[in-house]
């Protein structure tokens, strides 16, 4: 009997990339015309297997290789080819990293202690309304993003890797006609992680008295956030591994009803091609 391997990825500007853990591959799939330019890689990186650390190295490992494939697939898709270097890669980061702090970090706090003024909350309804106003941004930024026609077929094809990566899980032979059976959301996707966080950082932060300065809070939220995201990974890895623990992946199984969409035969091939790469 062939090994199963635990097949993870992303999607790309007219593709779609595959992570074979196991064997340490990525597979990058781009569609350039009638064409699917494929390209592997072995990762460079190796996750550790330390509990709640793993989250947060992993965290960074995905980022550099997403974005260095996200670069890769839209010169394809152009017709350039023009490399980014680390230094490129990581600066991208800091500035992901900077607006993502600024949306769902300072403005929901900024927000909360207005609101605490005007009617002066005990600390734990302060945390759950600042979680709720961090869940209505995110789902708004995302739901207002897939309007774009640009980012719509990203979101198609998201649901092709899903649906790939579903196809070969079920034991399905890799055909388009069998992968567009399955269905688009995912529960080890990155999108049922990011919602983890934001549920896991109500409940943490509920330990930082509300009356300590804004700043401070803020400050004690950011350093907080590899315990958070170390937490919420451990959690998403039971969720995929135990039956009676999925349900910690229902919330992001909904919101992934926005970031995947029902991708056409032509994005099943490039899933379907991207799949078979990393499993080589």
């Amino acid at each position: 009997m062939a090994k199963k391997y635990s097949l993870g990825g992303q999607a790309l500007i007219e593709g779609v990339m595959i992570l074979n853990k196991e064997k340490r591959t990525s597979s990058i799939a781009v569609r350039k015309g009638r064409k699917i330019i494929l390209k592997r890689e072995k990762l460079k990186f190796k996750e550790p297997d330390i509990p709640f650390i793993r989250g947060v190295v992993n965290l960074f490992i995905i980022l550099y290789i997403g974005i260095k494939a996200l670069n890769y697939s839209t010169n394809v898709s152009l017709g350039k080819d023009e490399k980014i270097s680390f230094s490129e890669i990581f600066i991208t980061i800091i500035f992901a990293m900077i607006f993502g702090l600024l949306i769902f970090k300072f403005l929901p706090l900024l927000f909360t202690t207005w609101f605490d003024r005007q009617a002066s909350f005990n600390n734990i309804i302060f945390n759950i309304i600042e979680g709720i106003i961090k869940i209505g941004i995110f789902v708004l930024y995302v739901y207002l993003i897939s309007l774009t026609k640009d980012v719509y077929r990203v979101f198609q094809y998201h649901g092709a890797e899903h649906k790939a990566v579903a196809c070969y899980e079920a034991g399905k032979k890799l055909t388009v006609r069998n992968v567009q059976k399955f269905r688009t959301e995912h529960k080890r996707c990155g999108t049922s992680f990011i919602f983890l966080v934001l549920i896991v950082s109500v409940i943490i932060y509920s330990f930082i008295p509300k009356d300590f300065g804004f700043w401070l809070k803020l400050f004690l939220r950011i350093i907080l956030l590899p315990v958070i995201a170390g937490i919420s990974y451990e959690i998403l890895k039971l969720g995929a591994r135990y039956s009676w623990f999925s349900w910690v992946s229902y919330p992001g199984l909904w919101i992934q009803k926005i970031t995947t969409k029902q991708p056409d035969d032509k994005m099943a091939e490039v899933a379907i091609k991207a799949a078979k790469g990393a499993l080589r």
